[in-house]
């Protein structure tokens, strides 16, 4: 007895691409909210006694930095393809940011995500992005725990 082929349909990058789109539209993400987003984080951050420093010390001109975050977290998001820098050498450069600061930098998100958005949804969406992002600088930056360590002699 033959078994019936699953009808499998491979999706074109345009059909994933609405299909995200569509996705941050039920959960009340547009430019609208990533725009709020964006000013109400970095004001927080600017605002920070940990973060604000090195924030402030690294970014003299803010209104470029916020329309490029703009862009990056549309990007992000539902997939807007207005982001095309590259996050990792831009961090890197400086020399101040430390692995601590990503728990303090995802704490902020999140207090913001959770004043501003519609739903915990919300919240749980953009969380999920910005854990991956953060986890992925601070591997570009830090490297794994342990690479590159040396196996402790064997005890006799």
């Amino acid at each position: 007895m033959t078994r019936p082929v699953p009808d499998t349909h491979i999706r074109s990058a345009a059909e994933r691409r609405a299909d995200i789109e569509a996705k941050a539209r039920q959960l009340g993400i547009d430019d609208a909210f990533v725009d709020r987003l964006v000013e109400t984080f970095y004001g927080r951050i600017r605002e920070d006694a940990t973060l604000g420093p090195i924030f402030n010390n690294a970014i003299s001109d803010w209104d470029p930095h916020l329309a490029t975050m703009k862009d990056f977290w549309a990007s992000v998001a539902y997939n807007a393809g207005r982001y095309s820098g590259r996050p990792v050498p831009a961090h890197l450069k400086h020399k101040t940011i430390r692995k601590e600061h990503f728990a303090v930098w995802l704490g902020l998100f999140r207090e913001v995500l959770e004043e501003i958005s519609p739903s915990p949804l919300t919240v749980a969406y953009f969380m999920e992005r910005a854990e991956r992002i953060a986890q992925s600088l601070q591997l570009a930056m830090f490297g794994l725990p342990g690479l590159g360590e040396k196996s402790p002699a064997p005890r006799q």
